[in-house]
């Protein structure tokens, strides 16, 4: 788990409902926001919230920074904690930060590999308007967080930072864009070079050799490369800072400028990071679409300029032609109100087509953005592309899904997206997400996981598409109800399938040779308790009705899932559960628990009197 503050460059560019309106919104993907949470707020509508915290905000006036504290929790890839374990950890972060009394709105973002939590915070407090500013909270965020996860089981991260801010950046750019930056480069090629210098004009030599040079800028070194790409030489390394070379090399020695440039054996060129999938022709198709948009934006402004200028010498000469009518008349005060309108009317139309142009420069900067190379490839992706796809996928090596899957040991034969079904969104590391069926399904390729709460139909579609990537043969992983639920999903459609489990298999032709009692509200519920039982051993297992459990039970109650009554009933150590008739179920509230009923092939209940009802 990381706990990470995000800071505006700008305080004035800072706005807590513009944070808010970017985060609740869908972006059109049905997975992205999950639950939204509103803790000190009158209000409990993310919008109305947000207002109630400019009121407050604004009641500070002497605050010149920032305040809105943007904060991210940010668990890793496949973990998926209880939405009570969510909101623990927000508290108690919060209350570690000094902001328990403070207005937030927090959500859940489920449309990444990893599952995180956004959390916009009023750093003015509701009551006495004056700002809080955590004191080292980097330093706090990193003791929580490693506090937090040994007390609820989470997978341990490193919260000790190794890098220097300018190497941390680098990187972080590096993850985000998908191009090697300047300063990892240096680091894969020279940096021990660099270190191992023994004077200036050695350390100018071996710089001149990748294509480097290192000169004075301010009070510190850049290294810079012959296309003027520059960063911190104490961002590449502690070692590299100008105090560091100096008492190692004595006084700053510049290259002098009659000297020729050492002829470069490396240099630093602008391309995707290494990957095992060959990248050439994609990474130019990406540069030359990049152009082409470039260019086209260009021109789409440049028209966009003429057509405002035109409007706005059509609008004044129209107003020139009205004076000049209004001058031929007679004078007075009603002469110079006309004046006075026409000119009125002049500022309202200028400022129209100005405000219109604006508007079209924003359409026209939308439809030609410039995107990363990683950002490309996911679009791509989204559309089908293969390789993309791949590229995508090969990138860092990835943390296998953990939870619920459907997956295959064996190769797979059918890579890519599956055809026939929309693409949610696709992730930076590769990851597709379906929603189909009102589940989600999120694709890594080796497998499929089907995220808690699918439906039958969820996972029978989960399992066609299982059967198109990896073929008949098929791996299950996750909890017993969850298996459960895929052989009895594989037994209803009748899905040409093998399981390469030997007991989920033989439970899979168990059920394809009985009629299964089950509809959506009762696999609802048996999903519900069987999870429960997971935590709690005192749960008997649950599952549907089979023609195969005809004989006698005994009755344990009525339930009503969103209008739909379940009868229970109890066989050895298991509750049975079987959708009823209302009628049904109002001969059944006369039954005692434990009393004993008859059941049929057909899903019929026989009360002990001997009376068929359905």
């Amino acid at each position: 788990m990381i706990a990470k503050r995000i800071s505006m460059k700008s305080a004035r560019k800072s706005s807590f409902r513009g944070l808010v309106h970017y985060l609740i919104h869908g972006q059109g993907k049905a997975v992205r926001v999950g639950e939204i949470g509103i803790r000190n707020c009158h209000s409990e509508d993310p919008n109305w919230a947000a207002l109630e915290v400019k009121a407050v905000q604004a009641q500070n006036t002497r605050a010149e920074s920032d305040k809105t504290y943007h904060l991210i929790i940010s668990f890793r890839s496949g973990e998926n904690p209880p939405p009570e374990v969510l909101k623990a950890i927000e508290e108690r972060i919060c209350n570690g930060l000094g902001y328990s009394e403070h207005q937030r709105v927090s959500v859940i973002h489920t449309d990444t590999d990893n599952l995180h939590i956004h959390l916009a915070i009023n750093k003015i407090h509701p009551i006495r308007h004056t700002i809080h500013e955590p004191y080292r909270d980097h330093k706090k965020l990193a003791d929580l967080c490693a506090t937090l996860e040994a007390e609820y089981g989470l997978e341990r991260d490193n919260h000790t930072p190794k890098r220097t801010a300018g190497q941390s950046k680098g990187a972080d750019m590096e993850t985000a864009a998908g191009i090697e930056s300047l300063i990892g480069w240096i680091h894969r090629h020279c940096l021990e070079d660099i270190l191992a210098a023994g004077s200036w004009e050695e350390l100018h030599r071996t710089l001149g050799e990748h294509g480097l040079e290192i000169r004075e800028r301010g009070n510190g070194l850049v290294i810079a490369d012959r296309e003027g790409t520059a960063v911190k030489a104490s961002s590449v390394s502690r070692n590299c800072s100008k105090k560091a070379l100096e008492a190692r090399l004595g006084k700053f020695q510049p290259l002098p400028e009659a000297r020729e440039k050492e002829p470069a054996k490396h240099r630093y060129v602008r391309k995707p990071l290494h990957s095992r999938v060959d990248t050439t022709e994609l990474y130019a198709a990406y540069q030359n679409e990049r152009s082409a948009n470039l260019h086209s934006r260009g021109l789409d402004w440049k028209n966009a300029k003429a057509n405002k200028d035109q409007r706005i010498n059509q609008a004044k000469r129209t107003a020139r032609l009205k004076r000049n009518t209004l001058r031929l008349a007679g004078s007075g005060a009603s002469k110079r109100i006309l004046y006075g309108h026409i000119s009125q009317t002049l500022q309202e139309e200028i400022a129209r087509i100005k405000q219109e142009y604006l508007t079209e420069r924003q359409a026209i900067y939308e439809k030609y953005k410039r995107y990363t190379w990683h950002d490309w490839l996911k679009i791509k992706a989204h559309e089908g592309n293969a390789t993309a796809l791949e590229v995508l996928r090969a990138r860092e090596v990835r943390t296998a899904l953990k939870g619920n899957s459907v997956g295959s040991e064996g190769p797979v034969i059918q890579p890519g997206t599956f055809p026939g079904f929309r693409v949610d969104s696709v992730t930076k590391k590769g990851t597709v997400i379906y929603h189909v069926a009102a589940t989600t399904i999120r694709d890594a390729g080796k497998l499929l996981q089907v995220e808690k709460g699918a439906s039958q139909e969820g996972i029978t579609v989960a399992l066609r598409m299982a059967m198109h990537r990896y073929g008949e043969t098929i791996t299950v992983n996750g909890s017993s109800a969850f298996k459960d639920l895929v052989a009895m999903a594989a037994a209803t459609a009748r899905l040409q399938i093998r399981f390469d489990d030997p007991t989920l298999e033989q439970r899979r032709v168990d059920l394809s040779a009985v009629k299964v009692f089950c509809d959506v509200c009762a696999e609802q519920y048996i999903q519900e308790r069987n999870e429960k039982r997971e935590r709690i051993s005192d749960i008997l297992e649950h599952r549907a009705f089979c023609s195969s459990d005809a004989g006698t039970a005994e009755f344990r109650g009525l339930r009503q899932v969103n209008g739909r009554s379940l009868a229970l009933l109890q066989r050895d150590q298991v509750i049975l559960v079987l959708p009823v008739e209302s009628s049904t179920a109002a001969s059944l509230k006369r039954l005692g628990l434990g009393e004993e009923v008859g059941t049929t092939i057909n899903g019929e209940i026989l009360i002990k009197r001997r009376t068929r009802v359905r």
